[in-house]
């Protein structure tokens, strides 16, 4: 049976956590709590596996901050014998309202630097993202500070919200028709 592989970008180190750069992490996160599965640090990344939904299921928190991403990705892919079509990669969105989630099956980086090394390392646009939508709500100058920034008490509920459905779009990412997926979760808004 074929393997399933979901990255989700983020930063190590305290000072990232409930970031809204670490989206990734926070999904999977999410995943090891409901199929209480626990990550061990490994190469380039923190790494778990898991049977969801009768898939073998690869979970990789890179280690190697969000702007070097495609190292621990072309590692493990290869280390695991995953295809890339067998691939989902979870990042936050600043083009992306808030209320949003977006199903990607290829695509330009938009200007993502985890996802712009991603394509530079694996010299392909041709992966699944799940886009977690972040909303632009910040000053001119201020993006960094935004994308690093944690989110509000209001935004909170919001989030945890999308990290559930993010939980069930990973479940239906292996069994589900990509056009479907994407159909399915580029309309919903929260």
């Amino acid at each position: 049976m074929e393997k399933v592989m979901i990255i989700g970008l983020g930063n190590i180190g305290q000072e990232y956590d409930q970031t809204r750069h670490n989206i990734g992490f926070d999904v999977l996160d999410a995943m090891a709590k409901k199929y209480a599965f626990t990550f061990q640090q490994a190469h380039f990344a923190f790494y778990a596996s898991a049977k969801i939904k009768g898939r073998q299921t690869i979970f990789i928190k890179p280690t190697t901050y969000v702007n070097l991403s495609g190292t621990a990705l072309a590692y493990w892919l290869q280390k695991e014998k995953v295809s890339i079509d067998k691939c989902l990669v979870i990042v936050d969105d600043l083009s992306i309202p808030i209320e949003q989630v977006k199903f990607k099956p290829q695509g330009s980086h938009g200007g993502h630097n985890g996802l712009k090394h991603i394509e530079q390392v694996l010299q392909t646009q041709n992966y699944c993202r799940l886009r977690f939508g972040i909303g632009n709500n910040f000053s001119q100058g201020k993006q960094v500070d935004f994308v690093l920034g944690k989110w509000t008490q209001q935004e909170n509920p919001l989030i945890q919200l999308k990290i559930d459905y993010c939980c069930n779009a990973i479940e239906k990412f292996s069994s589900t028709p990509l056009q479907h997926l994407m159909k399915e979760i580029n309309s919903h808004v929260f």
